[in-house]
């Protein structure tokens, strides 16, 4: 039987109470004290955390990467021939095979240090990059360089490029036929470079470089493992939305803040 005291109303209980009540729980079994706080049993069960996936090893598309397009063919064969960063710029600067070069001012081909261990890889270059030769220099350039100063970066510890180095008209966005075009210099210059990370900002970039079919929104943030011929190991890749975007779309700068920490601590972590 429980001890009268226990059903008294208020928190009195007399000494021969509490003695009742200790000598009624040994009864009941529980004889031993296996933590200063008891547990609460009513409490919901909290879900255990689920460990992150490994990075997925993956593959430039192939419709990209191997399209039979004359222009594509003869990228891969200009491409192939470089042997240094600075060679593959001039190809590119001299190569007609991409009709956006028609109506562009510029080739916009890189930025940054070409010797630094991240690179960029962004979408293609906007009004100001293209009168100005140089990828990320209009307000969404100005962002990118306050992203990276918060983590510790600048022009001179990255390397920046774009998977289309000619400005479409209008801004609009690259056909397949355009990036297929561009894309054997960009793996070319990934080879090259031998970057300890891949960064790849903005949906277009990612969907040259990731053979998948979710959106930028989904695939932000995750991290994979990049084959890209010419290296003995992938590159380890992260997915982010693109400044420009962040201009449009002010509240996603929280998930890039997460994202540019995740950086960070990939940069962090010993050789």
């Amino acid at each position: 039987m429980i001890p009268s005291d226990l059903s008294a109303p208020g928190p009195r209980l007399s000494p021969e109470g509490a003695l009742a009540l200790l000598e009624w729980q040994i009864a009941m079994g529980a004889d031993e004290a296996l933590g200063e706080i008891a547990p609460n049993r009513l409490a919901l069960p909290q879900p255990a955390a689920t460990p992150r996936p490994p990075p997925s090893l993956v593959a430039p598309p192939g419709a990209l990467a191997e399209s039979l397009a004359e222009a594509a063919q003869s990228a891969r064969l200009l491409a192939a021939g470089a042997e240094t960063i600075a060679a593959l710029g001039a190809l590119v600067a001299g190569f007609d095979g991409c009709p956006l070069k028609r109506t562009a001012t510029n080739t916009v081909f890189l930025d940054g240090n070409p010797a630094a261990s991240v690179m960029i890889i962004g979408e293609a270059p906007g009004a100001e990059e293209d009168r100005i030769g140089r990828p990320f220099v209009g307000r969404s350039g100005q962002l990118l360089d306050r992203m990276l100063a918060a983590i510790g970066l600048d022009r001179t510890k990255v390397q920046i490029t774009n998977v289309i180095y000619w400005r479409p008209p209008g801004n609009r966005k690259p056909n397949a036929a355009e990036i297929a075009a561009c894309l054997p210099f960009v793996l070319r210059h990934i080879a090259l470079a031998r970057p300890d990370v891949l960064v790849l900002a903005g949906g277009t970039a990612a969907s040259a470089l990731l053979p998948l079919s979710e959106g930028i929104t989904r695939l932000r943030g995750r991290w994979f493992e990049l084959a890209v011929p010419g290296l003995d190991a992938p590159v380890p890749t992260l997915a982010m939305f693109h400044p420009a975007f962040l201009l449009r779309d002010p509240a996603r700068k929280r998930e890039t803040w997460r994202d540019l920490l995740a950086l960070k601590a990939r940069l962090d972590l010993p050789a």
